[in-house]
């Protein structure tokens, strides 16, 4: 089969960056789907992965983690899916990505795709999804169905990068979960992309958040899910979240995080990192599976909707390229997509 991968950890802009390579198709574990790959998204991790290490690799890595295709094998013990369904799933931090012509992927961290969706509407939704979903009802304890509490009960969460891939379906889960939503924005077109995914408050996270915020009459806030640049907003996010609150982050801190600044407040802090399941082989990784049919469901009933903002086709190495470089520009608001299954 024909993949798309790296052996060097070189600049987007050179060619050999990623390439179009000839590899053997994948050999199925028993609870393994083998996927038709007809679309992908690129997310921060992928960038994060290509460019981290040093040296040339004995072989290349395959790497991507969105895809939505089509089941066309299926392991002996495969009891979710059969062949010819049509699938969206993250992937495994382990095992070879998505951007090939065929995946094999483990059924339990592997959803339905939605029914009314384009693959590329699909595509968009699966690792920042299943991140949101779990930071916001696993780590923060939420519940949709908290909708239609009363405005006074109502309770605030503040999303730092409301505008990337994460951030524009927290914005909308949060919301079924009935909160109130202030999310940061530091350019005219992202703060446009935040409001329009139902954020109520936009804020400057360039500028000095604790200010902003209390200007605007919030002494603390619930929950906060931190999505970029823990290192310069953990004093801030200590003094603004409330008593008992709940801080979800899923940036890597670069110096040690003082954990004592929550002390006082009896502050709640985890990470959230959305392959644990998989990588750990987790007693609850079929969660994933259930996760993922939820998405589908809200999506298709209009509850949600996908947070795609630019396709590029067909599959191939110089769109992938292409793909790799937006991403990387950190501009991005919502996703990228590239469909059309590889063509070389």
């Amino acid at each position: 089969m024909k993949a798309i991968g790296f052996d060097e950890h070189l600049p987007i802009d050179d060619g050999n960056s990623l390439f179009e390579f000839n590899t053997s198709m994948p050999k199925l574990a028993p609870h393994d789907l083998l996927v038709k790959v007809n679309a992908i998204s690129v997310n921060p991790v992928d960038i994060g992965v290509r460019k981290a290490g040093r040296g040339k690799l004995t072989k290349p890595k395959i790497i991507g983690w969105d895809a939505v295709g089509t089941v066309v094998d299926v392991g002996y013990k495969v009891g979710l899916f059969k062949k010819g369904d049509r699938v969206y799933y993250a992937g495994s931090f382990k095992r070879p990505g998505s951007d090939a012509e065929y995946q094999a992927v483990d059924e339990r961290i592997v959803g339905n795709a939605p029914d009314k969706l384009s693959d590329a509407e699909a595509a968009a939704m699966p690792l920042t999804s299943l991140t949101a979903y779990e930071a916001l009802f696993e780590q923060m304890k939420l519940a949709i169905s908290n909708v239609g509490e009363s405005r006074s009960a109502q309770k605030t969460i503040l999303i730092i990068n409301g505008a990337g891939g994460v951030g524009s379906i927290a914005i909308q889960l949060a919301k079924l979960a009935g909160l109130q939503v202030i999310t940061t924005a530091s350019r005219p077109e992202s703060e446009k992309w935040v409001k329009n995914y139902g954020a109520d408050i936009v804020v400057n996270h360039r500028k000095d958040l604790v200010s902003q915020i209390r200007k605007i009459g919030v002494q603390y806030v619930d929950y906060i899910l931190e999505l970029n640049d823990i290192d310069g907003h953990w004093d801030e996010m200590c003094e603004l979240i409330k008593p008992a609150g709940r801080i979800v982050s899923v940036t890597e801190n670069k110096r040690p995080i003082n954990l004592r600044k929550l002390m006082k407040k009896r502050g709640h802090f985890s990470w959230e990192w959305m392959y644990s399941k998989s990588y750990y082989q987790t007693d609850d990784m079929k969660s994933q599976h259930d996760i993922l049919n939820r998405i589908a469901e809200l999506l298709d009933e209009r509850k949600i909707k996908s947070t795609l903002n630019h396709t590029l086709k067909p599959i191939n190495e110089e769109n992938l390229r292409k793909a790799h470089q937006i991403v990387e520009g950190g501009h991005t608001t919502g996703k990228v997509v590239i469909t059309g299954g590889l063509i070389g």
